[in-house]
């Protein structure tokens, strides 16, 4: 139902023809990264469309990096507003360089770490296990910050806990996730045949 809804609109700019072409908005080096580290199309499609329902609807994507899930969001769902955090400064100003050659209008970047974002401002969240890189021993997008188990269960528990204060219905995206974060009062409703993908509701 995605592809039929989607693939049509009309006049569709080359970079959302597909995940190469959408690497091409950014240097050599981030486009080597792409497949480990940034949301692939289909699954930021399926994703926002989800997140997305409603008029107005503002999202946040907890660990943007270049962009890539709320680029491709607010192209295809433009009634709806994305926002991504990411703490790496240079993936930021990647971002905001992406969505002013893309020219989405509703889609912003903040940066600083996720845990000085107010949820209370956001209606549902994207959530590409961003804090994983603080579990395995090689494989981070680069060493400019700081990596431990205690910082993972660190973020973890603070994501969990501002999931928790949300309200009924509040939604929820993961992907790749391994749950921690998560609030046993989140649902899950509907997922990939992989169990990568898995999206939640509020109860």
């Amino acid at each position: 139902m995605i592809k039929s809804t989607l693939d049509n609109m009309p006049s569709k700019p080359i970079w959302y023809a597909n995940d190469a072409a959408f690497d091409w908005l950014y240097p050599e080096r981030i486009q080597q990264l792409s497949k480990r580290h940034w949301t692939p199309m289909e699954v930021a499609k399926k994703s926002a469309k989800f997140l997305s329902g409603g008029t107005g609807k503002k999202i946040l994507d907890i660990g943007s990096g270049v962009g890539k899930f709320c680029l491709i969001g607010g192209y295809f769902f433009p009634e709806a507003t994305f926002s991504g955090v990411e703490q790496r400064k240079e993936l930021f100003h990647f971002a905001q360089a992406a969505r002013e050659v893309t020219c989405t209008a509703n889609v912003d970047f903040i940066n600083c770490n996720f845990t000085q974002v107010n949820f209370d401002e956001y209606d549902h969240f994207y959530f590409y296990n961003s804090f994983f890189e603080n579990l395995v021993d090689d494989g981070q997008i680069d060493q400019q910050i700081e990596y431990s188990t205690s910082l993972y269960n660190y973020y973890a528990r603070s994501m969990f806990k501002s999931l928790e204060n949300k309200p009924g219905g509040t939604r929820l995206v993961t992907f790749h996730s391994l749950e921690d974060e998560i609030p046993p009062s989140y649902q899950l409703v509907d997922a990939t045949v992989d169990f990568l993908l898995k999206m939640w509701i509020k109860r």
